[in-house]
């Protein structure tokens, strides 16, 4: 089984030590992701629809750096900082995705660690690797075998 992790520029950098995300074997897991614009590393949206839009898009940099997509995604837990903005976060995340929705969790969290974030959420998605692409990107070689050089024989 394949385990390595997953980086790209085109999604929040991670503010504290953990990845991006890492795949393992079929799955892959995306970092709990705050509305961070990924070229500013600030917080970026006021509003919990601005947030959440740019969250997904977030996790959906990490999945595509590992060509994945959101129809990829199998669960999904969401941290809120007031229970009160759910209807309106919903509203933008079935926007997102499309049905079948994934598996979900939505909780209430103390997100003041960040002032001004509304939301976090992470992901785990369910992409199958291919049998003839590695990691580092390169196709499995196909080329011939090397040939080894005989040995003369005298008559």
């Amino acid at each position: 089984m394949a385990k390595y992790v997953i980086q790209t520029k085109t999604g929040a950098a991670p503010q504290g030590a953990y990845s991006q995300g890492w795949r393992a074997g079929d799955f892959i897991f995306v970092t709990g992701t705050g509305p961070v614009d990924a070229k500013t590393g600030k917080l970026s949206g006021e509003s919990i629809e601005e947030q959440t839009d740019l969250v997904i898009t977030n996790m959906e940099s990490v999945l595509a750096a590992d060509n994945a997509t959101l129809a990829d995604v199998v669960k999904v837990t969401v941290h809120l900082s007031d229970s009160g903005i759910l209807s309106r976060y919903n509203a933008v995340y079935a926007r997102r995705f499309s049905a079948p929705y994934p598996v979900r969790t939505t909780v209430g969290s103390d997100l003041r660690s960040l002032p001004g974030m509304l939301i976090e959420a992470d992901c785990i998605a369910y992409a199958p690797q291919t049998k003839s692409i590695r990691r580092s990107g390169y196709r499995k070689s196909k080329a011939p075998a090397k040939k080894t050089k005989k040995k003369k024989t005298r008559p």
